[in-house]
């Protein structure tokens, strides 16, 4: 419930000096209802009067009403009704205290500041503008309303009193320059609200002030007949007071921008910088004619030079705003030729949201003219469409749709629409070739393609003009592509018609699934009816055509995937569906390239959809192709292995061929009905038998064997098998695993690789793991791999994976210098240890086995890292003491390695010694920071540690130290509770000796025992930190503390540091800016502070408060804010290192007057309060006059 506000009891009781909550007996308020103050709030008949903040806070009423009755209350008392705004501004803060009568007329504004600093909670930094709850959501936006309410309800008389408005000003002013950061942010945001509000008072002045000289010149002019001499009189009156009210104005509008945006516009706060940034930006775009100059410009142009991305954006879309309009596009000539350069180096921010803001800027300054941007500015856009962040990558489609696309031929009016070559697309649809062309990144097309699709989808979707293109002749003078550019155009046809199909970008692009409108869902059906119709008629001609180029047939025979096939029976389509399948028939007779054959697989796959009435005329095209492969397949195969050593190259290539085609379509197709398992069994074999079968042969014959288990077990899944069929693939799958196995020894590489990627797939297949989700009727195809094959697998791949990389022979034509058949090769490497580490994980193989690969960890972090880091956390997910075993025997078998090498008497400084140490503190590491969860597995591991270290006795006898006793060295990266554990090992004399050879053990034992309190109290204090939520009150820092107390301090790493009350307001130097920003966080030692550093908290002793400076020079020598002066950079580039050279060149600031045009004889305002406000004294003379340019 609001209530009025102008409550005269209570005001008359504060400025009698009263205190809070009292009043005299038997005073009546307005109206003879009795009322008093508790709580800071009204009350009235028992009713809660609420103040102007709760009313705000609350945002449930009319804003205007609210002004209204403080407009009535000022009208009544100003002073009690200025007394309301100043509290409210205070409460805004998030400040408990109260500014009552008696503090309003007899204390200066920086006392009144420093008592209400003294009444902030001390247990909290939050305040209503960063407080979160659904509560506080719509503060900032009540409260910027209010302010604007206020001040447009106020414009005809009060703002001109000369009272309420220069105390608001001065308070805000002040606040503004406080050392708390909720006052500073709180009346920054009210004072450039503030000024927004005046601006647009100025704006209305303006145009009043046109239209009075526009009627007193109509008057004037006139015959002296019709003249009106006291009409004229009343408008230069009017104008003149006008005029006054814009003197007034323009005061109000220089005190506010010379005493709060000047010096917080580079605050030490993110938030307060970017609302200054965000306000003069309207102010440029509302009144241009007063602030669209350089002397404000060079405001945002600074501080795009912001450490922080949300400043930097503020800069963006304040310039959007100008760019926008053309009208304005000469007066930021100046502008835009000076920071063009930063502009488009922010394409490439390190904050996506900076970068999409600077490329549309970018877009805005192309649209107003061609010139300014050079072709190396619009080259550093143009290569963005390839960018991985879709935003991005859509903001720098649509700079190149405008500047390549934006110009087509104009069509007359009356002639028919031209269509195919003939079209206004044909040139553009030419142009996005030769990008793409000239782009170099030819395997992105589909990133091009989505990148233009929001802007540019017409042109993209002209599949008619694209097949015209491909097929019909050129024009007379036109030039006809080449090949590569055809091979271009159908790759980007290709993506097209995927993108207007499955309505998502391609891999890597998109954010996840998202659920499409109606209209889009329409467009998506509309899409594929249109591309059915025309690529159905169009891709037999086209796959005619290029028939013997495998490249382009691949791309082209894609486009089957992406029909309705329903069409082709609705659009009595059938004749072109047969040309279709006669052309795949022939591309698969042709060719023996692995990529076109898959392709052709999945086209049929595509086609043979049980839905659609094509289904059958499809499935027998399929049927007779694959009877005539296999049995040619069979027939050729019966003939080479008869011949044996006889056999020529011809016929192995038939062969091959052969299997290449049934191997590609087995992929996708179920062909068990052709009994493929007992020919190429047969073949296999007889290739271990003689060890000469050609490799190509071996390893599609592996490959397709393999589809052959895969799609027997598919049918067993499905319940459809019988169980002979269940005995049957039993058989075939550990036979063939047999068989894989032997192949693993075999001399060449490649089938090597191949043997054991398969052999991996089908034990991850075969494996317990298989019986899961209600399968158990396939329990009796479980297969547990026996030790012999689980060891020929680890040696496979310590012998294969773990190399170096110029010890790889398996590169072709001695390019093994070459980048691209390095990164190939270790592609491959990766792939192999990741299905082994697969193996581990699912505990196919047993888990000690991954302590091999474990221990090469450190060794080839860069190659394998991070598949070596994921396996240890699954495995400690499934086993953490198992796992810590794991992890010890890996550290054992280095230091046995080591020890072969080195020899016992090694130096323990060495190089391997300390490898093996680091890589027992990464393997600590992995554990994670929670000691309670972790604390059996690293016990477990200490455990092993210290019987490996005593298990060998010494060869001095029972004086020497054990053999391994080095190894206590390695286990020192954790402290444990262990000692106890460890005196089982040791014996009385250990205990006494201080040899150096003992130096392991006495060092191991002095951490157990020495460490054993500390883990205790970590483990204690991880709860506590956990139940801990609230911060401790009052605490100050001792006056003096010993040396050994600053270092254990100086140890500690606070998880979450919590946010200073008080903090530094200007950024002063650049070369301190980390510094000061974490001022009041890292106090200093009393001797390093520096003369200028600001008190950490306001409850700090007496000797680190600063004196209460008066009003009028707080801004002289060291007080808080310094001379005008240019803000912090940082390299903000996510590529480029260089900083801008020239930004330091005349960067000193002109802190000129505000200037509205329409006025003159401006006077200057002499009875402006100089306790409460004085613009000359906030600025230095110093940094007047000076030149943006």
């Amino acid at each position: 419930m609001i209530i009025n506000l102008n409550n005269v009891l209570w005001s008359s009781i504060l400025l009698k000096g009263g205190k809070k909550g009292k009043k005299a007996a038997g005073e009546k308020g307005k109206g003879g209802k009795g009322a008093g103050r508790i709580n800071g709030h009204h009350q009235e008949n028992g009713m809660e009067n609420m103040m102007l903040f709760e009313v705000v806070k609350l945002g449930r009423s009319a804003m205007q009403s609210v002004v209204d009755d403080w407009i009535e209350s000022y009208k009544h008392d100003r002073d009690v009704a200025l007394l309301d705004l100043i509290n409210f501004f205070i409460q805004c803060s998030g400040c408990k205290g109260v500014v009552s009568g008696e503090m309003f007329r007899n204390m200066q504004n920086s006392e009144i500041i420093r008592r209400m600093t003294e009444e902030f909670d001390e247990d909290s930094g939050d305040y209503p503008l960063t407080i979160a709850g659904p509560q506080w959501k719509k503060f900032k936006s009540s409260f910027c309303e209010f302010i604007s309410v206020l001040v447009r309800q106020c414009q005809y008389s009060i703002i001109y009193d000369e009272y309420m408005m220069d105390t608001v000003i001065s308070l805000l002013t002040g606040l503004s320059d406080s050392q708390v950061r909720a006052f500073r942010h709180t009346s920054t945001l009210a004072a450039m609200k503030l000024m927004t509000a005046l601006v647009n008072v100025a704006l209305n002045l303006s145009i009043n002030m046109d239209n009075t000289q526009r009627q007193y010149e109509a008057e004037r002019n006139k015959i002296m007949a019709k003249r009106a001499n006291d009409r004229l009189e009343l408008l230069l009156q009017k104008r003149k007071e006008l005029q006054e009210n814009q003197d007034e104005i323009e005061n109000m509008m220089n005190a506010i921008f010379k005493g709060v945006f000047v010096h917080r516009y580079r605050d030490a706060i993110a938030e307060i910088r970017a609302i200054c940034i965000e306000e003069i930006g309207v102010w440029m775009k509302l009144y241009s004619d007063a602030f669209l100059n350089d002397s404000y410009l060079k405001y945002v142009g600074w501080t795009m030079h912001d450490k922080q991305g949300e400043v930097r954006l503020k800069c963006l879309t304040a310039l959007q705003g100008l760019y926008y309009n053309r009208e304005l596009n000469a007066r930021l000539e100046l502008f835009t030729s000076r920071f063009k350069d930063r502009i488009v180096s922010m394409t490439l921010d390190k904050e996506y949201d900076v970068a999409v803001q600077a490329i549309k800027l970018l877009t805005l300054v192309l649209n107003s003219t061609d010139e300014v941007l050079t072709p190396e500015d619009c080259e550093s856009v143009y290569h963005l469409v390839y960018s991985a962040h879709r935003p991005v990558a859509i903001a720098a489609g649509e700079f190149l749709f405008k500047k390549l696309f934006s110009q087509r031929e104009p069509e007359e009016e009356g002639a028919p629409k031209r269509r195919g070559r003939q079209s206004p697309n044909a040139n553009l649809i030419k142009t996005t070739v030769f990008f793409f062309l000239e782009s170099e990144l030819h395997e992105h097309a589909a990133y091009l393609v989505d990148s233009l699709w929001e802007c540019g989808a017409e042109l993209l979707k002209d599949w008619e003009c694209m097949i015209s293109l491909l097929l019909d002749d050129p024009l007379p003078g036109e030039e006809a592509l080449t090949d590569r550019q055809e091979t271009a155009l159908i790759e980007i046809m290709l993506c097209t018609v995927r993108q207007a199909a499955e309505c998502h970008p391609p891999i890597g692009r998109g954010t996840g699934k998202r659920v499409m409108t109606a209209k889009e869902r329409k467009t998506q059906l509309d899409d594929k009816t249109r591309m059915t119709e025309l690529f159905a008629v169009a891709l037999p001609p086209l796959l005619a055509k290029y028939a013997v180029d495998s490249e382009k047939v691949t791309n082209l025979l894609q486009l089957p995937q992406y029909f309705d096939l329903e069409i082709y029976t609705t659009g009595r389509l059938e004749k072109h569906l047969e040309s279709l399948l006669r052309q795949i028939r022939e591309i698969v007779e042709k060719h023996t390239d692995t990529e076109v054959l898959e392709v052709c697989s999945k086209t049929y796959h595509a086609l043979c959809n049980e839905e659609f009435t094509i289904f059958n005329r499809v499935d027998i095209a399929r049927s007779q192709l694959l009877d005539e492969l296999v049995d040619k397949f069979n027939r050729l195969l019966e003939d080479f292995l008869q011949e044996g050593e006889e056999a020529d190259e011809d016929d192995a290539y038939q062969v091959l061929s052969t299997l290449k085609r049934i191997t590609a379509f087995h992929n996708a197709h179920d062909l068990s009905g052709w009994d493929l398992f007992t020919s190429n069994f047969k073949l296999l074999n007889t290739g271990i038998e003689n060890g000469d079968m050609p490799e190509q042969i071996v390893i599609h014959s592996l490959q397709c064997t393999h589809y052959v288990i895969l799609w027997n077990l598919a049918k067993s899944s499905e319940g459809s098998s019988r169980k002979d069929d269940m005995v049957t693939l039993r058989k075939q799958m550990r036979a063939f695993c047999m068989m894989c196995q032997r192949y693993l020894t075999n001399v060449n590489t490649a089938v090597k690789e191949q043997a054991f990627t398969i052999l991996c797939d089908l034990l991850l297949i075969f494996s317990h793991q298989m019986v899961s989700g209600g399968r158990e009727h396939l329990e009796p195809l479980v297969y547990s791999s026996e030790d012999s094959l689980q060891a020929e697998l680890l040696s496979f791949i310590l012998n294969h994976v773990f190399i170096d990389q110029d010890d790889d022979t398996n590169s072709t034509d001695g390019q093994q210098d070459d980048e691209a058949v390095k990164i190939e090769a270790l592609h491959k490497r990766r792939n192999l240890l990741a299905a082994y580490c697969k193996l581990i994980i699912y505990c196919v193989v047993d888990m000690k086995t991954g302590a091999d690969i474990f221990k090469q960890y450190m060794r080839y972090y860069n190659d394998y890292g991070d598949i070596i880091k994921e396996t240890m956390s699954k495995t400690r997910q499934i086993d953490k003491i198992q796992c810590a075993k794991t992890l010890i025997l890996s550290l054992q078998q280095l230091f046995n390695e080591m020890l072969s090498e080195l020899g016992h008497g090694f130096d323990r400084s060495s190089s391997s010694f300390c490898g093996i140490k680091e890589l027992a503190r990464r393997f600590s590491l992995t554990f994670g920071l929670d000691q309670v969860k972790t604390r059996d597995a690293i016990a477990m591991l200490h455990k092993d540690g210290i019987e490996f270290a005593f298990k060998d006795p010494s060869t001095q006898g029972e004086g020497g130290p054990p053999l391994n006793l080095a190894f206590l060295d390695i286990l020192m990266f954790s402290h444990f509770l262990l000692h106890m554990y460890l005196e089982r090992f040791m014996t009385f004399q250990m205990a006494l000796q201080r040899e150096d050879c003992w130096l392991p053990l006495i060092s191991y034992r002095n951490s157990l025992q020495a460490g054993g309190d500390d883990d205790t109290m970590s483990v204690m204090s991880g709860y506590s930190s956990r139940g801990s939520s609230v911060r401790s009150k009052k605490i100050k820092p001792p006056e003096s503390s010993s040396s050994s107390e600053v270092w254990q301090q100086s140890l500690q790493t606070p998880v979450m540091l919590p946010s200073p009350h008080l903090t530094s307001t200007a950024m002063r130097d650049p070369k301190r800016a980390r510094e000061d920003s974490f001022m009041g966080v890292y106090p200093l030692p009393h001797d390093q502070q520096q003369p200028h550093q600001l008190p950490q908290h306001h409850q700090q002793t007496p000797q680190h408060h600063q004196t209460p400076m008066d009003y009028k020079y707080v801004r002289r020598g060291t007080g808080l804010m310094e001379e005008d002066e240019e803000p912090i950079v940082e390299d903000v580039m996510m590529s480029s290192e260089g900083r801008m050279d020239d930004l330091n060149e005349g960067m000193d600031f002109d802190t000129m007057d505000i200037d509205l045009p329409p006025s003159k004889n401006r006077r200057e305002r002499s009875e402006l309060k100089p306790d409460y406000f004085d613009p000359a004294s906030i600025m230095d003379e110093s940094v007047l006059g000076v030149s943006m340019f």
